[in-house]
């Protein structure tokens, strides 16, 4: 038997957000819709546009989505396509920046605190748990005394930009193998860099 899973991208909306590094979730689903041949379409549920695919014949069903709301209420989307679907929390996987792991970097892990990442906090409130999977991101700390959040509402750098589409493969190759082989075999194969 099968289960379903319901991976969601975290973005702001709006094109004057698109690049931003806080986007990077957004642009992990793009690569994921782009290697299932999928178009985002409205979702059932929730401020959210999604597709629905499997990454293997006969395997699990997966419900891919990117928030449409801003970072800090993504909670609402998440928890609306979750009962929509009927996914559990230990069947979400959110993609999202990260500042604690060096750009170009991907790590993996249930559970846990939120960094201070508002989208993470509000999912997790939303949820009533915090045993959901992360795909953590690298997107590196703001340099000298850059505030926080103008780093992540910022643009990559042109150095960044170059290895921007590596990341996104890595990205969601990190997302295909926890729901294919799971948590441990996902963090073995990605956690060995950085």
């Amino acid at each position: 038997m099968t289960a379903t899973w319901l991976v969601i991208g975290l973005g702001n909306p709006g094109p004057q957000y698109a690049q931003n590094r806080h986007n990077v979730g957004h642009h992990v689903l793009d690569e994921l819709a782009r290697r299932q041949s999928a178009s985002f379409k409205a979702a059932r549920r929730g401020n959210a546009v999604g597709f629905e695919g499997r990454f293997q014949f006969g395997g699990d069903k997966v419900v891919f989505a990117k928030t449409l709301s801003y970072m800090n209420v993504s909670g609402g989307p998440a928890s609306a396509l979750a009962n929509f679907y009927h996914v559990t929390p230990d069947h979400v996987v959110v993609v999202h920046d990260e500042l604690d792991i060096p750009f170009d970097t991907v790590k993996l892990k249930i559970g846990g605190g939120e960094g201070g990442h508002n989208g993470l906090r509000d999912i997790t409130k939303a949820l009533g748990t915090k045993d959901y999977y992360r795909v953590r991101v690298g997107i590196g700390r703001p340099p000298g005394r850059m505030e926080v959040s103008d780093f992540v509402l910022s643009n990559f750098s042109a150095a960044e930009k170059k290895a921007v589409p590596f990341l996104l493969d890595s990205s969601a190759d990190a997302v295909e193998h926890l729901v294919t082989e799971g948590l441990l075999s996902a963090q073995q194969k990605f956690h060995v860099k950085g």
